[in-house]
């Protein structure tokens, strides 16, 4: 008889338990379907945010066949770059290289001239280079080329220079 009882105890038990996971389970799916949609929604208000930041910093630009373009480079620079603090005078030597849309309306006016003003050109580049120290300008060559890019475009006013890269950047 004893063992009958324990026998009926543990069924008592099981059902018991049971119905307790059953009743669990319900409240915790439907908590954790209510959670998901809240994680679903903020990622999704997030992921908008990011893409009209992006679209907001950089405006699309049109793409040009290769016959479209025209390049100029300004070679061999040797510029004093901005001391570091370790007692070297330290040099860098670059060749930058324009990227001319041919097809803009101001190219007409100033494509065929723009390496007439070299010096010009080459002095807004000395400018930006010697203001990094070694450190910064082998960390930072992208940047180093979006300010001369902007530096440039400010200088004639105009965007027909879309692209700005270093042929060869070498900084001692």
């Amino acid at each position: 008889m004893k063992k009958n009882l324990i026998s009926v105890g543990i069924l008592a038990l099981i059902i018991v338990n049971c119905v307790l996971t059953g009743i669990m389970m319900f409240s915790v799916i439907s908590t954790n379907k209510k959670t998901a949609a809240l994680v679903s929604d903020i990622a999704t208000a997030i992921n908008l945010e990011l893409e009209d930041a992006s679209v907001a910093e950089s405006e699309p630009k049109k793409q040009l066949s290769i016959a479209d373009i025209a390049s100029a480079t300004i070679s061999d620079m040797n510029i004093p770059l901005k001391s570091n603090g370790d007692g070297k005078a330290h040099m860098g030597v670059v060749s930058v290289t324009f990227s001319l849309d041919t097809t803009h309306e101001d190219y007409k006016t100033y494509g065929a001239t723009f390496l007439d003003n070299e010096d010009l050109i080459k002095g807004k580049i000395i400018e930006i280079v010697s203001a990094y120290t070694i450190d910064e300008a082998n960390d930072k060559k992208p940047e180093m080329c979006s300010k001369i890019l902007s530096a440039v475009q400010t200088l004639f006013g105009s965007e027909f220079v879309f692209d700005v890269s270093f042929s060869y950047a070498y900084f001692q």
